[in-house]
């Protein structure tokens, strides 16, 4: 490589970084302008997937531990996808719940987890339907996935709520998914 293209790439990261960075900023200021409820009726907040993205980034290593590089993208109108790399032990251990022996050895190790879903919503409320998770290239739906959700998911998380409505607060009357950007309409 000529010298001339070495100091390219510093600076290009450099720009990405901060490009993630302002992203990142952007949607948290939306989120609390949203939060605030001050939002005029009929008013509709855009968070593009950058930004998400760059909130998730931002926001994720506090959350969970055993939970990295997670993304998330705005597939067709109503359908997201969030991936991420999980290593289901140490989630397990981070909530006070060490797995035993056996299970530690099966969940032990980074696994590429992938979720996609549904997101209906009108009046104030939404429901997230679960259609399809894949776990290491293993892709379950169907009757497996309805009894991983009522027998793993909802025991390690009772406030999850899928496949039911749900209220959205902040006066949001609407999320309106669309590739690329989900659209917030703000009611009442």
């Amino acid at each position: 490589m000529k010298p001339a293209v070495l100091w390219t790439i510093p600076v290009l990261l450099a720009a990405s970084a901060g490009a993630a960075s302002s992203d990142s900023i952007s949607a948290t200021e939306k989120f609390s302008r949203i939060e605030s409820e001050s939002l005029r009726s009929g008013s509709r907040v855009t968070l593009t997937s950058r930004e998400l993205n760059a909130y998730v980034e931002q926001e994720a290593p506090t959350v969970t531990e055993g939970v990295r590089n997670l993304k998330l993208e705005l597939v067709a109108p109503e359908v997201a996808r969030g991936s991420a790399l999980i290593d289901f032990a140490k989630v397990r251990r981070s909530q006070g719940h060490p797995p035993g022996w056996l299970m530690s050895k099966l969940l032990e190790g980074e696994r590429p987890v992938s979720v996609t879903a549904r997101i209906r919503s009108a009046g104030g409320r939404a429901t997230v339907d679960v259609r399809r998770v894949e776990i290491s290239g293993i892709e379950i739906d169907g009757r497996t996935l309805d009894f991983l959700i009522q027998n793993v998911l909802l025991p390690l998380y009772p406030s999850a709520v899928v496949g039911r409505p749900f209220e959205l607060g902040h006066r949001i009357e609407k999320l309106d998914v669309q590739p690329g950007a989900v659209g917030v309409v703000i009611g009442r």
